[in-house]
């Protein structure tokens, strides 16, 4: 009976470079489950997508991916463009990694390894955005440069921290971006300072959805809009909602829905799983029902 066949996709500037010291520790916990490994370092931004895009169909078995969000979403976009069916692993060993944690994928890089030998098979919703995609969030506004901005080095020595200085570097620049959003039967205008498009139990580190609140895999984005309060003493009873999780406070907007399309007259930048995109005066996001099968902890 052959080995099935794996290719390991390493990031190896990722969080702190933590790969240099445990590739082969995860290349050995993985051929011990009978798998022929190969392994893929990136070289530079966008090289994951290049790289599956290069892949026949039934070249593999399984991908398993060692890095940060951005690491995942370039994979994530290579399967999607693709449109090969290959299973996928996550073994987190970025900054954030929020998506994975909402995923119950440990941070262990050795135990998360274990997992994807030992996991089970799950389909995930992912987003579309216009010709690009992304598995847990399309953000724009206060705080959401911050993940691309924030240099990788800096990351590698403050982590978490490093996207919080970042984004309070950005606080005096932010100017309300005037929106509307529309989808099914819901029109939602006016100016806002953040807005979230998401598929995950958090958002930037800082907007949390309880677990019976987010399904990963129901067809439905979570949407949360912060808008431009006329007062600045209207701003903290929003600050202390999005902390509470009451997201029915004034100055609140939010709702599910399978697919919203943005409408503006401005360039507005977004952030993709914290990759940069931006939108130009209409677009629609759509959310791809099971679009991934994915190996998660049993």
């Amino acid at each position: 009976m052959s080995q099935k066949r794996l290719l390991l996709i390493v990031n190896p500037c990722s969080g702190r470079a933590k790969m240099h010291s445990e590739l082969l520790k995860v290349v050995e916990i993985l051929s011990d489950a009978d798998y022929a490994v190969t392994v893929y370092p990136t070289k530079c931004k966008g090289d994951a997508t290049e790289h599956i895009l290069k892949l026949s169909q039934n070249e593999y078995d399984l991908i398993v991916v060692c890095g940060g969000d951005g690491t995942l979403n370039e994979v994530i976009t290579g399967i999607m463009q693709s449109g090969i069916s290959v299973p996928l692993g996550y073994i987190p060993s970025g900054t954030l990694n929020e998506w994975s944690s909402g995923l119950n994928i440990s941070r262990s890089i050795e135990t998360a390894a274990k997992d994807i030998t030992t996991g089970k098979k799950i389909c995930l919703d992912i987003g579309k955005f216009g010709d690009k995609y992304f598995s847990y969030t399309a953000s724009f506004g206060a705080f959401t440069s911050a993940s691309y901005s924030a240099p990788q080095d800096v990351k590698n020595v403050l982590g978490q921290a490093a996207y919080f200085f970042e984004g309070i570097k950005s606080l005096s620049n932010i100017k309300p971006i005037h929106l509307k959003f529309t989808c099914e039967d819901t029109e939602i205008e006016g100016d806002f300072l953040f807005g979230a498009i998401s598929n995950s139990l958090s958002v930037g580190g800082i907007v949390k959805y309880s677990q019976s609140a987010v399904e990963l895999n129901d067809g439905k984005f979570e949407v949360l809009l912060i808008r431009n309060p006329d007062n600045i003493l209207k701003l903290q009873p929003i600050i202390d909602g999005i902390l509470k999780r009451d997201f029915t406070r004034e100055g609140i907007d939010f709702f599910r829905t399978d697919s919203v399309t943005i409408e503006t007259d401005q360039k507005v930048s977004f952030t993709l799983d914290g990759e940069f995109a931006e939108l130009e005066k209409k677009l629609t996001i759509k959310n791809l029902h099971n679009a991934i099968t994915f190996i998660l902890p049993q």
